[in-house]
C-alpha cells in the first residue's frame, strides 16, 4: 500500500509570510494558519477569505503551474465557484516552486455528509460539467492517469484487485473488463477536472454546491473520467437526477456511461488500495464500490 508521500520541501507560517511580503504585500499582515498537509500541497488559511497553497513535493509543481496557466480563463464564466488562483506566486530563493492564493470556502465538507443528501448537488454539478467540458486546445496539459483510454489503466487496476484491499474483487474485475471492451470517446478532447470526488466539492448552506476545488489533475480527454462522479458522489437516486440534469450533452456516445462506470472502478480501487493512512478516503472508496456493485442499471 502507498503511504502518504513525504514532503520534499517544508513550508511554515514564517515562510509564507515572507513570500507574501515579497510578492503580495497587500495580504502579508492578514492572519495565517496551517490547515492541511495534503498529498501535494501545504495549505494555509489567509485571513477570512483566502488560502495559500504551496507544493510540498516536486511532483506537484507542474500541477500548480497548470492551474496558474489555465484556470483563470477556464473558470471565469462557470456557474459554480472554483479554487482557481486569484494570485500566482513565483518561484524564488525563499521557495523554489510556484504557489497560489485561492479563495477560501467555508461551506460543508461533502465527503463527510450522507450520500442521500448529495442529490441536492446533482443539478449544480451537472451545470458545472456542461459549462466546463469544452474542447481543449492542442497544448492542453497532459495527464497519464486521467482522460486517457481506460486500457492504459488496466495494469494498475488489476494490481489493486490482486492486493486483497478491494472487496468483491472477482465481480469488480468483471465490471472493469466489460468497460474495457467499449469503444472510446469519439469526440474532441474536452477539458476535465480529473478528480471529481466528494472531497473536492464544497457544499453550500442551502445544501447545494458552493464550489469545485483542487484542479491539480486538470487535463483534457474523455468526459467519462469526470462522469465517474455519478458513483463517487451520489447514490442511485442522485445518479438519476445527475444524469437527467446533464441533458442530452453526451447522447451521441452510447458508451460514455459504461466507460464512466469503468473510471469509477479505477478511482474506487485506487482509494481502497492506497488510503491506509487516510480513513476518510478509504470510506469514500468503499462507498463508491458499493454503489457500483448494487447499481441495478446496465451501464455497459
Amino acid at each position: 500500500m502507498a503511504d502518504h508521500p513525504a514532503a520534499e520541501i517544508h513550508a511554515d507560517a514564517d515562510l509564507v509570510r515572507q513570500l507574501l511580503r515579497q510578492q503580495h504585500p497587500a495580504a502579508a499582515e492578514q492572519p495565517l494558519q496551517l490547515v492541511a498537509n495534503g498529498w501535494d500541497n501545504h495549505i494555509f488559511r489567509l485571513g477570512p477569505d483566502h488560502a495559500v497553497r504551496l507544493p510540498r513535493r516536486e511532483a506537484a509543481v507542474q500541477l500548480t503551474a497548470n492551474e496558474q496557466q489555465w484556470l483563470p480563463s477556464l473558470t471565469a464564466d462557470l456557474p459554480v465557484a472554483t479554487s482557481a488562483p486569484v494570485f500566482a506566486g513565483r518561484p524564488s530563493e525563499a521557495f523554489p516552486f510556484p504557489w497560489n492564493i485561492t479563495r477560501w470556502f467555508e461551506g460543508a465538507e461533502v465527503s463527510l455528509q450522507p450520500r442521500d443528501r448529495n442529490v441536492a448537488l446533482a443539478a449544480p454539478l451537472a451545470g458545472f460539467l456542461n459549462a466546463f467540458h469544452r474542447p481543449a486546445p492542442p497544448d492542453y496539459p497532459r495527464n497519464p492517469v486521467r482522460g486517457v483510454p481506460l486500457a492504459t489503466r488496466n495494469n494498475a487496476v488489476l494490481g489493486r484487485l490482486a492486493s486483497g484491499m478491494v472487496p468483491h474483487a472477482a465481480r469488480v474485475r468483471e465490471l472493469w473488463e466489460a468497460s474495457l471492451t467499449l469503444p472510446g470517446w469519439p469526440g474532441p478532447n474536452l477539458w476535465l477536472h480529473g478528480d471529481l470526488h466528494p472531497a473536492n466539492l464544497v457544499g453550500a448552506p442551502d445544501g447545494g454546491l458552493q464550489a469545485v476545488i483542487d484542479f491539480g489533475d486538470l487535463t483534457a480527454g474523455d468526459p467519462a473520467t469526470d462522469l465517474a462522479a455519478a458513483w463517487l458522489v451520489f447514490d442511485q437516486h442522485g445518479r438519476s437526477v445527475f444524469r437527467a440534469a446533464l441533458g442530452s450533452r453526451y447522447d451521441a456516445d452510447p458508451h460514455v456511461w459504461g466507460r464512466a462506470q469503468g473510471w469509477a472502478v479505477c478511482m474506487a480501487s485506487n482509494l481502497l488500495a492506497n488510503s491506509d493512512d487516510h480513513p476518510g478516503m478509504y470510506l469514500m472508496g468503499s462507498e463508491t464500490l458499493m454503489e457500483i456493485l448494487t447499481d441495478e442499471r446496465d451501464w455497459v
